[in-house]
């Protein structure tokens, strides 16, 4: 299950990107806006995209701004979450290889839908390589999650 958010900013790359997921035949649920309003802030779309995803073992996110970085920031504020922003299919790669990426952060000020579809593709492709130096470097994380105040 993929669970999708936008603010205004993402608004329209994010209708795109379910027409997307629904080409693939990949479960979304989408978390909002269900309408465009320019009043809008993404941290409350990524924080509840990244909840459910933490809920939801093994279900990822995908978030949608104007950068892609301000969603990126809210949706990690979450415990459990892990989202990054990927600026092209190795990156998206190398986040689900080695860091167990579960939340995807796109910018719609910043890439197009033709390159979207391919770095989301590739993230949702990609499976964790499960290796050893991974997993200790994310139970490092999740130790430093732990000793948030």
């Amino acid at each position: 299950m993929i669970y999708i958010g936008s603010d205004h900013a993402g608004y329209n790359l994010k209708e795109e990107l379910k027409k997307y997921l629904v080409e693939l035949g990949v479960d979304f649920e989408d978390v909002g806006a269900k309408i465009l309003n320019p009043q809008d802030d993404y941290p409350d779309f990524a924080k509840a995209a990244a909840e459910k995803v933490v809920k939801n073992f093994g279900s990822r996110g995908i978030v949608v701004c104007g950068t892609g970085l301000g969603s990126c920031v809210a949706a990690n504020k979450v415990k459990g979450a892990r989202a990054v922003s990927a600026w092209n299919e190795e990156a998206a790669k190398q986040s689900r290889e080695h860091l167990d990426a579960n939340i995807l952060c796109f910018g719609a000020r910043l890439q197009t839908i033709k390159e979207t579809k391919k770095i989301l593709r590739a993230w949702m492709q990609t499976e964790f390589s499960g290796e050893e130096r991974h997993k200790r470097r994310l139970e490092k994380i999740r130790e430093m999650e732990r000793n948030l105040s």
